[in-house]
C-alpha cells in the first residue's frame, strides 16, 4: 500500500481547519490480525492525515493510525483513548508506524532493518478495550519538543473526531511513550493545558524521556546510538532554519554524508552503520557534537528552549527511569520529576535499581521498557481511567 499523504502534499491548508481536524483517511490491515464476525481482532485500523501545529506555531499535517478495538471496554465510564508516542523508529517514510504496523518488519539491503517493537504495548491496550491512536509525528521532527507534543495532542483530537471509529468525542484520554515516545508524551503533558484544555486528560505514562539534548549526546557518546543523532540534526535544521548554518559549519564531509545516510534509514540500519563511532569523527575540528552545539549560540539557545521541565503537567504522570539506562542519563528524568513536583504536578517516579549490562549497548534502556510498561504501567493506566486516585512520590 502506498504511503498516505503527509505535510508536503498539502502545502496550503484551508484556513478554517483547526488543530486535530482530519484531512483524509484510509483503511489499514494490521499485521497478525484475526478476522471475526465483529471485525478484525484486535482492532479496526485507519490511517489518517490530520492538521496539527509546527514548532513555529504554523499549520502543518501529520499521519497517524487509529485503532478501534473489537473487545469492549469493561472499566468505568466511556471507552478511553491512548495517544501513543512511539520510540525511535527513524525519520524516513518507510519507518513510520502506519507502515510498519501492516508488516511488523521492514528490510532494505544491505542492512536497513526495523520492526514495530511497540506492537506488544499497543496490543495490551487494545485487548482491554482501550482505543489507541499512534502518531507518525510531523515529518523530520525527531526530539523537536513543541512539534512532537503538538502531534501527540492533535492525534487524540483527530481520533475523537473520526467518524465511525467508536471513540467518544469527549471521552477520557491518556498519553503514553518511552524513549523518544517518552519525550513526546512529556512534551504533550506539559503543553496540553494551554494548547488543548478541552481534552479530558487522565494521565501520562512517560518512560525514559530525553530531557536535555546536550546531556543525551554526552551520555550516549561512543555507544550504539550515534545514528539517531543524525535523525535529530536533520530534524533540528528542518524545524529551526536558523540552526542550519551552524550545523553545516560543524560537520565534515563525512558528517554531511552521515546526515544524508541516516535520513534514509530506520533505527536498525542507522545503528549498524554508525555503532560505536565517536561523534568527533564527523566534525570538522575534532570536538564532539555536544561540545560544538553547546558552544555555538545559534544552537545552544534552541537546545535550551527545547528542554523539558519548562511547564508542569496538568494531569498525573508516571515517570520511569532506571540506574541501568545506558542511553538516556537517569539523572535527567529524576531532576524532571523534582521540577514537576516543585510546580505542583502529581508525579509517580518509578526508578529501577538494576545493574548496568554492557554499557553503550542500550540493553539497559531497552529492557526497562517492558519491565515497567507491561506491568506497573498498564495497571497505572487502567487506574487513571477507572478514577482511582493517582499515587505520588513527590515529597
Amino acid at each position: 500500500m502506498p504511503t498516505a499523504a503527509v505535510a508536503d502534499d498539502f502545502p496550503s491548508l484551508p484556513t478554517a481547519m483547526s488543530p486535530g481536524d482530519i484531512i483524509n483517511s484510509e483503511s489499514l490491515r494490521v499485521a497478525l490480525s484475526v478476522p471475526l464476525d465483529t471485525g478484525p481482532f484486535p482492532a479496526n485500523a485507519q490511517r489518517i492525515v490530520y492538521r496539527t501545529t509546527d514548532t513555529k506555531g504554523g499549520p502543518t499535517t501529520a499521519t497517524a493510525t487509529v485503532l478501534s478495538p473489537i473487545p469492549p471496554w469493561r472499566g468505568s465510564g466511556e471507552r478511553p483513548l491512548v495517544s501513543f508516542a512511539v520510540g525511535t523508529h527513524g525519520i524516513a517514510p518507510h519507518c513510520r508506524t502506519s507502515e510498519l504496523i501492516q508488516t511488523l518488519l521492514t528490510y532494505r539491503p544491505p542492512f536497513d532493518i526495523s520492526t514495530e517493537y511497540e506492537a506488544m504495548f499497543i496490543g495490551a491496550m487494545l485487548a482491554q478495550g482501550i482505543a489507541v491512536v499512534v502518531t507518525d509525528y510531523i515529518p523530520s521532527t525527531y526530539l523537536i519538543t513543541a512539534a512532537e507534543g503538538n502531534a501527540v495532542i492533535d492525534a487524540a483530537r483527530a481520533a475523537q473526531r473520526l467518524p465511525d471509529a467508536g471513540i467518544p468525542a469527549r471521552g477520557p484520554i491518556a498519553f503514553w511513550g518511552y524513549s523518544q515516545g517518552g519525550h513526546a508524551a512529556a512534551a504533550a503533558a506539559e503543553q496540553v493545558g494551554s494548547y488543548a484544555p478541552e481534552l479530558d486528560l487522565k494521565g501520562s505514562y512517560v518512560g525514559a524521556p530525553p530531557v536535555s539534548h546536550l546531556n543525551l549526546f554526552r551520555y550516549a557518546e561512543g555507544g550504539m546510538s550515534l545514528g539517531a543523532g543524525g535523525f535529530f540534526l536533520k530534524s533540528l535544521i528542518s524545524s529551526y532554519p536558523e540552526a542550519k548554518i551552524a550545523v553545516d559549519e560543524m560537520l565534515s564531509d563525512k558528517g554531511r554524508q552521515f546526515l544524508d545516510t541516516t535520513a534514509a534509514q530506520c533505527v536498525g540500519g542507522a545503528m549498524l552503520s554508525y555503532a560505536l563511532q565517536p561523534s568527533n569523527s564527523l566534525t570538522k575540528d575534532g570536538r564532539s557534537m555536544a561540545q560544538v552545539l553547546e558552544a555555538d549560540p545559534r544552537t545552544a539557545q534552541v537546545l535550551e528552549e527545547m528542554m523539558l521541565g519548562r511547564a508542569g503537567p496538568t494531569a498525573p504522570v508516571m515517570l520511569v527511569t532506571g540506574s541501568n539506562d545506558d542511553l538516556v542519563p537517569p539523572a535527567d528524568p529524576r531532576r524532571l520529576a523534582h521540577t514537576w513536583c516543585s510546580i505542583g504536578a502529581t508525579v509517580d517516579l518509578v526508578d529501577l535499581q538494576l545493574p548496568m549490562v554492557l554499557p553503550g549497548s542500550i540493553i539497559g534502556h531497552t529492557v526497562n521498557s517492558p519491565i515497567v510498561g507491561l506491568t506497573e504501567g498498564q495497571r497505572w493506566l487502567n487506574d487513571r481511567f477507572n478514577g482511582v486516585p493517582a499515587p505520588s512520590t513527590c515529597a
